[in-house]
């Protein structure tokens, strides 16, 4: 792994967030008995019985971001533990010319830093936004760790396919629906998540991701190919929030 994609100032805290018990629990089908219809079947479709309880994953992805207007061409490494946060480290090109940088969220902190050319700031933000904004994300995202349900709450949803995964992160509640086919497959995650969207005042607004493919690493079934954004599947539309497209071709589970 480069620098650029695993940032030397955060090697200790990535460290820290990979570190996880060195012979976890192993999955069982009985372990899901209590949750919701939904969240049983997504389990079962996602983990093999004996499969380790993994409490964190480091993925390897490309895909595009959206920059201003443009759609910008990325690759990124993630270290991402459900209970304790995030470091999502990238290279994307603007102009031909490369923006490095991370988002992170950990000790109940949440930070943006990018740099052309490795040098010259483009973004370089903190504060309690950022932070609350970041401790969504993190919840969103704990679906890419599904061994790791145990540590979440859960309770049915509005509809039969769904589930509501809940996790309280520095002191607040995160709520994550989860919807699942007949199958047992994710499609869709959602959540009201704090944030500005398209330079709105700052609160809680329908973010959405929207699962289009699938893939087995090691045993554990992932969404491989995803589309995120604001406002998704709230009016027909909506889809312009869009500013995620991801690929995942590799997951290490730790």
């Amino acid at each position: 792994m480069t620098r650029v994609l695993r940032p030397a100032a955060l090697r200790d805290e990535w460290a820290w967030l990979r570190a996880g018990e060195s012979s976890p629990p192993l999955y069982e089908p009985g372990l899901t008995a209590g949750l919701p219809a939904a969240a049983q079947r997504w389990l079962v479709h996602s983990l093999r019985p004996g499969t380790p309880l993994w409490s964190s994953v480091e993925l390897t992805m490309s895909g595009q971001i959206k920059l201003g207007p443009s759609w910008r061409p990325f690759q990124a490494r993630q270290i991402l533990a459900p209970q304790k946060g995030f470091i999502w480290a990238a290279e994307a090109r603007v102009g031909g010319l490369p923006v490095r940088g991370y988002d992170r969220f950990s000790k109940g902190t949440g930070r943006m830093r990018w740099r052309l050319l490795g040098v010259l700031p483009v973004v370089t933000a903190g504060g309690d936004d950022v932070t609350r904004s970041a401790a969504g994300r993190l919840a969103s995202e704990g679906v890419l760790v599904p061994t790791a349900f145990r540590s979440a709450a859960w309770s049915a949803g509005l509809s039969p396919d769904t589930a509501v995964m809940t996790r309280v992160i520095d002191g607040e509640a995160e709520d994550v629906t989860l919807r699942v086919d007949p199958a047992g497959a994710l499609t869709e995650v959602s959540m009201l998540r704090w944030g500005t969207p398209g330079g709105s005042p700052p609160g809680r607004y329908p973010f959405g991701v929207s699962i289009e493919a699938e893939a087995e690493f090691d045993g554990i079934t992932l969404p491989s190919i995803l589309r995120a954004g604001w406002w998704k599947g709230t009016s027909p539309g909506s889809d312009d929030g869009e500013f995620f497209r991801a690929r995942i071709s590799k997951a290490v589970f730790r």
